[in-house]
């Protein structure tokens, strides 16, 4: 089996590819891959890294208002239609995934127009435009969440696999958790985190209800500053005369290498809401306190928050209206074990632990009937 996967610009697109790909893999020992990315993002090097073959087209993003720019991200489109259907027809695949990012649309299309079965995968409730565009050439769309189906009305068939990444935290043992962190299973963690490379609203939050923390002994506080961020916070808190010895139910760390682990010992998240994080969480049934990033593009992250929140599966803060007071008053809310219970419920009907899995099968599935 051959297969080509493309998606780009994002961890949140090119992980869940990687992740398709191990799962395919691990079931067809056999099969050979070929990643189609662009030039610019940051695929090339996750990609390679990962162990398998990267060519690359030159494509970008419309923008919004209407731009000259945009008559060239037309002719990129046109010329990565004609690149891509080269590879495509050098690789002769048997299908061709997406997971969304600019980089997708040409592929995707090409694809589409050489009569190769296709599939994308949508992560976030609301779509991109990149695979909106697409839904209606190929031949599956699949879904992390049900929020997302409405916007695929011309779509030919859709189906709810969740996210591929989700599979890669389900099989953790949290017994390694509680032993990384040194800390008795019969505590309560509370991980605060705000991506790999942090985030400064949620950081100084945290630094706000620091020197009340003590005071919760049932609870450890696992504080996830990022790397470019975690000197700044280690001077600040000196600043602040806090002295860390002093709070043993508190563990500070600039990144997390075994986060899947620590995420199956995690009673309650505070982290942003992206894609991959929500997926991850869902499928763990871990309750959550969202503050979405305004930075991103669409407000994708307000909108996945809000959905999960909808859904009875977390809380929404807002990064304006974020502060340590509220942040304490909400966790205390929802570590109250009654209102923890309905929460870990909501979010597992939410999550799909075999993302993967489930992916591969509609795969083998389309296979089949195209054959």
């Amino acid at each position: 089996m051959k297969v080509v996967l493309s998606g780009g610009g994002t961890g949140g697109h090119i992980y869940p590819a990687l992740a398709m790909a191990k799962e395919i893999k691990k079931q067809v020992p056999n099969a050979e891959f070929l990643y189609i990315g662009s030039k610019k993002g940051l695929e090339k090097g996750i990609v390679e890294k990962a162990g398998f073959s990267f060519v690359e087209i030159e494509i970008t993003g419309f923008k919004r208002k209407l731009s000259f720019d945009n008559v060239k991200t037309i002719l990129r489109f046109l010329k990565g239609v004609q690149t891509s259907k080269k590879y495509l027809r050098e690789f002769q695949p048997d299908i061709v995934i997406g997971t969304g990012g600019y980089v997708c649309g040409p592929v995707l299309y090409a694809a589409s127009k050489e009569k190769i079965p296709t599939i994308i995968h949508e992560q976030n409730v609301i779509p991109g435009l990149t695979n909106q565009f697409l839904s209606r050439f190929v031949d599956v769309v699949a879904i992390s969440f049900e929020g997302a189906r409405p916007y695929f009305s011309n779509a030919k068939r859709i189906e709810l696999t969740g996210n591929p990444r989700a599979t890669e935290v389900v099989n953790a043992n949290p017994m390694n958790g509680f032993q990384a962190l040194g800390i008795s299973p019969s505590k309560r963690i509370i991980l605060f985190v705000g991506g790999s490379r942090g985030a400064k609203a949620i950081n100084e939050s945290f630094l706000e209800v620091l020197p009340s923390l003590t005071q919760y002994e049932d609870y450890h506080f696992v504080y996830v500053t990022g790397e470019v961020h975690y000197e700044n916070i280690q001077k600040e808190i000196k600043n602040r005369g806090i002295d860390l010895n002093q709070y043993s139910n508190v563990s500070i760390f600039p990144f997390l290498y075994n986060m899947p682990e620590i995420l199956a010992a995690t009673s309650l998240i505070v982290s942003r809401a992206g894609a991959s994080t929500l997926a991850e969480i869902t499928a763990l049934g871990v309750p959550a306190i969202l503050i979405p990033s305004p930075y991103v593009t669409n407000n994708h992250q307000e909108k996945n928050a809000k959905w999960l929140e909808e859904q009875g599966a977390a809380k929404m803060i807002r990064e304006k209206e974020l502060n340590g007071q509220l942040l304490l008053e909400t966790i205390l809310e929802m570590m109250n074990e009654q209102n923890r219970e309905k929460v870990v419920h909501a979010s597992k009907m939410i999550g799909q632990p075999d993302a993967a899995g489930r992916m591969v099968s509609i795969m083998k599935t389309l296979l089949h009937t195209k054959n």
